[in-house]
């Protein structure tokens, strides 16, 4: 067995992308003394759904302009009312304060002639995104996490919550550069661990060609299930209709510069701001493919798209265009929906939270795309990575020094490596495809109860094989296996909260065919997903949280 490394810290963020680092920088401008450690799985520098820039801000009130009641109003029409609206709320109210905050960082924000902020329009009601030019936003992050004093443990995957007495005390992490197992005590915890993003399987097949960042398994949703938190929102499969076969963003880039969608035909799907029900609708009644059309764009506003797809996005998308010789002043380009995935940032799928971004644990706090906050996207994990630090540092004076115990350290130490000592002939590639098949053939859209109950059985049959029969060689392969742990945990959890929503909501999202029509007087609530005391999974409801409107 590898070596075991023992840390203390006063909080311990795991996940470093957007909100884990907004989360550490906020713990150390509050608390300058504090012991504030990073788990990060990748290397933080280039880590998590914000990798390198970005290119707006999608939810920020402007004071004087449009409200945060107003914001609140559009986000719950789009999620048909499943949406506590206080913490949508705080994060609206917050979304400015954050941008004059980025602005004192150096990062720029676009100004029209008036002198007033950009803003476009990708919500149903309001102009709340707000124009950005932050090419290596990333970067900035990471950079000011670690001039801080913060302990940021790269290549380190989390494997476990540690608990006791009800509370999370820590966690224990796999180094898949060395072997070491790393054992930290704290005394909060903040899970930043995004969504999950490697769920259903791509339609190139290739396992880490998807939409949100492919290191995004779930991770947060299975580690918090395991320790006893309460997850909400698992029905909800998100899939959004972007670039065939690169499934990159581009709707939310293009429409609000002047560009439409289009069906098969060339006709326009609508103008301006195209609900992407609209769009997939085009799919699920197969008159596919649909289309983003700029031909009619001037030249002008085409590079001015082109320079934020090319450099702040994703500049992999240039090479992409330019090798099947796509130019976008004389062809449109063709959308395929993505594979389906699980997100509180896109969609509703997280840890059940409240406004002080609060799990159902002591100890425990989530923010970004881990928690439900309904489609928070980055301004949320930014503003949550504050809340959530300001909580824990508010806590630390009340909470006494963790003690582990020893006991479950070791057990969770041994599963840890237990393909290792075993005598598994399954390749692991192979195995994650088989799974994530099964996900798509069984545990996405269109749902029904026979596909939703084999997805859960197929899950717990390929659990067993998951621990007796995956082949691993070496502890980068070891990290990799615990990724579709997680995965696995995900779907049947999905499988499960899918089966107990018995309606249709968020058009194809959760669209069951036994149960085709919206029913509001019996599922217009929260499906809430907790791990029993006999080890079962227990759903139970939680009422919808109004105050705002």
């Amino acid at each position: 067995m590898a070596k075991r490394v023992d840390m203390d810290a006063d909080v311990l963020i795991i996940g470093g992308g957007s909100a884990g680092c907004m989360a550490a920088i906020r713990a150390k401008e509050l608390m300058p003394s504090a012991k504030v450690v990073v788990f990060e799985k990748g290397q933080i520098k280039r880590s998590g759904s914000l990798c390198c820039g970005m290119d707006g801000l999608n939810i920020v009130s402007i004071p004087g302009k449009d409200s945060p009641e107003l914001y609140v109003e559009s986000s719950s029409i789009y999620v048909e009312g499943i949406e506590d609206q206080m913490a949508s709320y705080v994060m609206a109210k917050r979304s400015f304060g954050l941008l004059q905050k980025l602005e004192g960082w150096g990062i720029k924000f676009p100004r029209d002639e008036k002198g007033d902020y950009q803003t476009l329009r990708v919500h149903s009601k309001g102009k709340f995104l707000v124009a950005m030019d932050a090419p290596e936003l990333k970067t900035m992050l990471a950079d000011k996490v670690l001039k801080s004093g913060v302990t940021v443990v790269n290549r380190t995957s989390a494997t476990s919550l540690l608990t006791k007495d009800g509370r999370v005390v820590g966690a224990t992490g796999l180094n898949i550069r060395t072997g070491e197992f790393v054992v930290c005590k704290a005394k909060a915890v903040i899970l930043t661990t995004g969504g999950c993003a490697r769920f259903g399987l791509p339609n190139s097949g290739y396992l880490f060609g998807t939409y949100d960042y492919p290191g995004n398994t779930g991770d947060g949703y299975a580690l918090a299930y395991q320790a006893g938190a309460q997850l909400t929102g698992l029905e909800c499969t998100v899939s959004y209709p972007l670039i065939k076969d690169l499934e990159a963003p581009l709707l939310y880039i293009t429409l609000p510069r002047g560009a439409q969608v289009t069906n098969v035909d060339g006709k326009p799907l609508g103008e301006g701001h195209v609900p992407m029900k609209v769009i997939l609708k085009e799919f699920e009644e197969h008159r596919d493919p649909a289309f983003v059309k700029m031909t009619h764009l001037s030249e002008e506003k085409i590079r001015e798209i082109e320079s934020v797809l090319f450099s702040t996005e994703r500049p992999v998308q240039q090479r992409f265009f330019e090798q099947r010789g796509l130019n976008f002043r004389e062809k449109p380009i063709e959308l395929k929906p993505t594979e389906f995935y699980l997100c509180g940032g896109h969609g509703i799928t997280g840890l059940v939270v409240n406004e002080k971004a609060e799990a159902s644990m002591p100890g425990l706090y989530a923010a970004g795309d881990v928690a439900n906050v309904p489609r928070q996207h980055l301004t949320g994990a930014f503003v949550f990575g504050e809340v959530s630090a300001e909580g824990a540092i508010d806590s630390l004076d009340k909470t006494p020094q963790p003690s582990i115990d020893e006991s479950q350290v070791a057990q969770l130490e041994a599963n840890t490596y237990l393909p290792l000592a075993g005598s598994g002939k399954v390749d692991l590639a192979t195995f994650e495809y088989k799974l994530r098949r099964l996900i798509n053939d069984y545990a996405v859209p269109p749902k029904n109860s026979y596909k939703l109950s084999q997805a859960v059985e197929w899950m717990d049959k390929l659990e067993q094989a998951w621990k007796t029969e995956v082949k691993v060689s070496d502890s980068h392969e070891l990290g990799h296996w615990n990724e579709v742990g997680h995965i696995l945990s995900c779907a049947r959890l999905s499988a499960q909260a899918s089966l107990e929503r018995k309606e249709s909501r968020w058009g194809l999202w959760h669209y069951r065919s036994d149960y085709p029509e919206r029913n509001d007087a019996e599922f217009l609530k929260h499906l809430v997903v907790q791990k029993g005391e006999d080890g079962a999974t227990k759903i139970t409801t939680k009422p919808i949280q109004g105050g705002v409107l």
